[in-house]
């Protein structure tokens, strides 16, 4: 699991503010389908948007890093039904300032 500081996290959320959910988690919860999907996306995009939609019964928070522990990642903020994860990939497309 990575961590950030504070500003690292501040510059992510202002990339993924205009980011559309790319993994939608429901009823069927952290499934080995939901838990590829995430690592697919993190590969392609380092920077991803996930939505928790109405019929999941975890907690956004529980959601939140126990996908984080499954995928080395960060979370950059987790707001609402919204998370937002962040894995640098082996070329790196995020730069941070």
């Amino acid at each position: 699991m990575i961590t950030l500081t504070g500003k690292q996290a501040r510059h992510l959320r202002g990339l993924g503010h205009h980011l559309n959910p790319v993994v939608m988690i429901g009823k069927g919860e952290l499934t080995p389908a939901i838990l590829t999907a995430v690592e697919e996306a993190l590969d392609t995009h380092e920077l991803i948007k996930l939505k928790l939609q109405e019929g999941c019964l975890l907690d956004r928070r529980e959601v939140a890093v126990a996908l984080t522990e499954a995928t080395g990642g960060a979370i950059a903020q987790v707001l609402g039904k919204t998370i937002l994860l962040y894995r640098p990939s082996e070329n790196r497309k995020i730069t941070f300032p």
